[in-house]
């Protein structure tokens, strides 16, 4: 018996990388998957299915409403249904502000943030329309925010770190919304050896670092998949979360909170402010 017997997933951005390990350990644990990728590695469907597992490729792009759309069609057509929803599709643009493209900061923001949103929304309509017409899901959500956007702000990043911040914020309304469709929404924020990784400022030169054979490598991206497992089984109830997940460590995320207060009894002055704030 797997943990996702008979659940249906997607999984985008699954060519390679984290995603890949998702799509391999969800179909190890019983769950037919949608391998999404613009460029997909078609050795991922095809060591699932060499395995005795159930995998379809998919091209579309998520960045695109449409591109979304079908996406979460062909789930539907190929399996006859969706259960599980893995947004993991990124890239990198890295730049500091005063010297970033407009074309950077947009296709960053369209990969991660709008990818999200255009496959969260597509389905959630889904789901939303099969628990009006009676069959209430069990379904989840697993989005991919980043220690970018929300503990550990990295200089060149902006166009990232902002869309990843936007993602785990995304994450918490999503699930206030879908909990009446039988949704769970959360999210994770993985730090493990990948492209993305190598190619950050201050943070290649730590995963570049060798692996000694036979010793258990905590930043292999097959190390984020089993929580992202959890979160997507029917026995899981947790919802609106974030979570970081690196080496042998997973702790719950908390968002924005008061660390100082002061108040006035009238209007503002700017030269009390100035005093009382710092």
């Amino acid at each position: 018996m797997g943990a996702l017997d008979g659940r249906v997933a997607l999984v985008t951005g699954a060519g390679r990388g984290i995603g890949r390990e998702h799509a391999l350990l969800f179909a190890r644990e019983g769950a037919s998957v949608v391998v999404n990728d613009v460029e997909p590695d078609p050795a991922v469907v095809s060591e699932i299915r060499a395995f005795g597992g159930s995998a379809v490729a998919n091209t579309s792009d998520v960045a695109s409403w449409a591109g979304a759309a079908e996406l979460v069609d062909q789930a539907v057509s190929e399996f006859g249904g969706l259960d599980v929803v893995v947004n993991n599709a990124g890239i990198l643009r890295d730049a500091f502000v005063a010297s970033m493209t407009e074309e950077q900061w947009d296709e960053v923001i369209a990969v991660h943030l709008k990818g999200h949103a255009a496959v969260l929304h597509h389905a959630a309509a889904y789901w939303k329309s099969a628990s009006k017409a009676g069959s209430q899901p069990s379904a989840s959500v697993i989005n991919t925010a980043s220690a970018s956007g929300v503990t550990l702000p990295n200089a060149g990043q902006a166009n990232y770190g902002a869309a990843k911040a936007g993602i785990a914020a995304m994450t918490l309304v999503a699930a206030a919304e879908l909990e009446r469709y039988g949704v769970r929404v959360n999210a994770i924020a993985p730090i493990a050896r990948t492209r993305l990784t190598l190619a950050t400022p201050g943070m290649g030169a730590i995963f570049a670092l060798p692996v000694e054979e036979g010793e258990f490598d905590a930043f292999s991206p097959a190390n984020i998949s089993p929580l992202v497992a959890y979160l997507a089984s029917e026995k899981c109830t947790l919802t609106g979360k974030v979570f970081a997940v690196q080496g042998g460590a997973i702790s719950e995320l908390a968002g924005w909170h008061d660390v100082k207060l002061i108040e006035t009894e009238g209007p503002w002055e700017i030269d009390d402010i100035a005093v009382r704030l710092p």
